[in-house]
């Protein structure tokens, strides 16, 4: 079966799992791959909330530090995006939760400004740094606030507090 790079992107984008499969096996090389934009398969999959082909593309060897043109890895798209289960597994797999863009922000940092609550905890249990700002000098409380998520400024001055104990 003759396939194209675009149409590995694509079966990721889609989740088709069996598409992934079959042109992994024609071209190993794919999955560190990267488009016009940066993104890679990984970014692209978990983006679209596609955990099946994420983990198929973890287990292949998939490196999770990869980012896009904006410095946004995986984690950071499902930190924005509000994939819980895809967040967990990039943790396991390795996923710096520290990993700044080129706007300095954090996966952290997404799930604050977009109120994922349960990301941001799962971060903060793997070692997310609450102090880390972004280039216009915000943290991810900051970033709460802004949003009034009562939810997550509660979240995250609590974690501030037993810190500083």
């Amino acid at each position: 079966m003759e396939f194209s790079i675009p149409d590995f992107f694509d079966a990721c984008r889609r989740g088709d799992l069996a598409a992934v499969e079959t042109m992994y096996a024609q071209n190993p090389e794919l999955i560190q791959m990267q488009d016009q934009r940066g993104f890679t398969p990984l970014i692209i999959a978990v983006y679209n909330d596609n955990l099946t082909v994420a983990e198929f593309l973890l287990e292949k060897g998939a490196r999770v530090e990869m980012n896009d043109m904006a410095g946004n890895s995986a984690l950071m798209g499902v930190a924005f995006k509000g994939h819980t289960s895809i967040a967990e597994r990039l943790v396991k797999a390795g996923a710096d939760v520290n990993q700044r863009n080129a706007n300095g922000a954090t996966a952290l940092t997404f799930a604050a400004t977009f109120g994922h609550l349960a990301i941001a905890e799962m971060l903060l249990k793997n070692g997310a740094d609450i102090n880390l700002r972004d280039s216009r000098g915000k943290s991810p409380l900051d970033h709460a606030i802004i949003q009034e998520n009562e939810p997550m400024i509660e979240l995250l001055e609590k974690h501030i507090r037993q810190s500083s104990v």
